[in-house]
């Protein structure tokens, strides 16, 4: 069984450039997670870095999104694109808003509303990786 790059879900630079925002906003839950149970403020610290890196790396994989969606558009293949781009711009409008969050004062950036946050990030990360890498290229010849 061989590799048909037509019937791939994502461009491989596109996969591994997902993978950050997935593991960013992990790491970013795991830390929230650990900061309410030990309140060392380091964790709060990582939560912000971690989120940091999960927007840089998502940027581009919103922009690529885009850009595949209008692409697909104009060959009629657009079918299963959607929801991997709006997963995708919500994991980053709502990973943004909690960059926001987590800059206030660590006790108040990690309460409910963070680890919220933190939690739907990760979620929609995880769910864009999911569909990205199960749908397939309609369009492509089998």
């Amino acid at each position: 069984m061989s590799f048909d790059p037509r019937r791939a879900g994502l461009h491989p630079l596109h996969a591994i450039l997902l993978s950050f925002p997935i593991a960013m906003f992990c790491a970013t839950l795991v830390s929230d997670i650990a900061y309410l149970n030990t309140a060392e403020i380091q964790w709060s610290n990582l939560s912000q870095w971690a989120i940091t890196a999960a927007l840089v790396f998502g940027a581009p994989v919103v922009v690529w999104a885009i850009v595949d969606r209008v692409r697909s558009r104009g060959r009629g293949s657009s079918r299963g694109q959607t929801p991997y781009l709006i997963m995708v711009a919500a994991m980053w409008v709502l990973g943004l808003i909690n960059a926001f969050k987590h800059s206030q004062d660590a006790w108040s950036s990690v309460g409910t509303a963070g680890v919220l946050l933190s939690l739907a990030c990760a979620v929609l990360a995880l769910a864009a990786g999911w569909v990205g890498h199960s749908r397939r290229n309609m369009g492509a010849n089998a």
